[in-house]
């Protein structure tokens, strides 16, 4: 996404840099990137910078609205998706924001992030569950970390890669699941596709 001279000049800083609003100031612009205003140096902003996104506390389960500023959660309000005893599905080209919250009930829900639209690179989804099954597929290049999610007489399986984000997407699942499963996966035929080296 950067030209070589961007990315020299962006390293050069940064490897100057002696507080932590002069480091920001070459990633605040980054996709992904969640730095709380307290450590901007707006002196140093590159040029065309996006203005810094503020980290807020993990959305109240059940409510949409974003709680203290200290979870790392974007300042943008989540999108509350919630069903009781039904089918939820959300695939082809839908508009993701940063943070999701899902209240489920006694049904099914698929999130297939495929041919998603991003807003940002890292993703944050709470799950609130019970009595369901909730399965999230993931582009194939894709990273996730279920470390967060508390199951109660139910399972939680992630079968895509963790550790840090260097695809499209990272996806940070926290929440809980009662007497049901969470599923994070890839398309069904990746591991083929790859054994083909396709």
């Amino acid at each position: 996404m950067l030209s070589l001279g961007e990315f020299t000049e962006r390293m050069d800083t940064a490897l100057a840099a002696k507080t932590r609003g002069e480091l920001n100031a070459v990633l605040v612009d980054l996709p992904g990137m969640q730095i709380d205003p307290a450590h901007t140096n707006g002196a140093h902003s590159p040029v065309g910078a996006a203005a810094p996104v503020s980290a807020v506390g993990a959305p109240t389960v059940g409510s949409p609205t974003p709680a203290m500023p200290t979870g790392g959660y974007p300042a943008q309000q989540p999108l509350l998706i919630r069903g009781r005893w039904t089918t939820i599905t959300r695939k082809g080209r839908w508009n993701v924001p940063p943070a999701l919250v899902l209240d489920t009930r006694m049904g099914s829900s698929t999130l297939d992030f495929t041919e998603a639209v991003m807003q940002s690179q890292v993703v944050h989804l709470t799950i609130d569950d019970y009595c369901g099954s909730v399965t999230l597929v993931l582009p194939t290049e894709a990273t996730a970390d279920l470390n967060d999610v508390e199951s109660v007489a139910g399972s939680v399986s992630n079968k895509v890669r963790t550790g840090p984000p260097y695809g499209q997407l990272h996806l940070v699942v926290r929440g809980r699941a009662r007497f049901g499963s969470v599923t994070a996966r890839y398309p069904y035929g990746t591991k083929l596709r790859r054994m083909l080296g396709s």
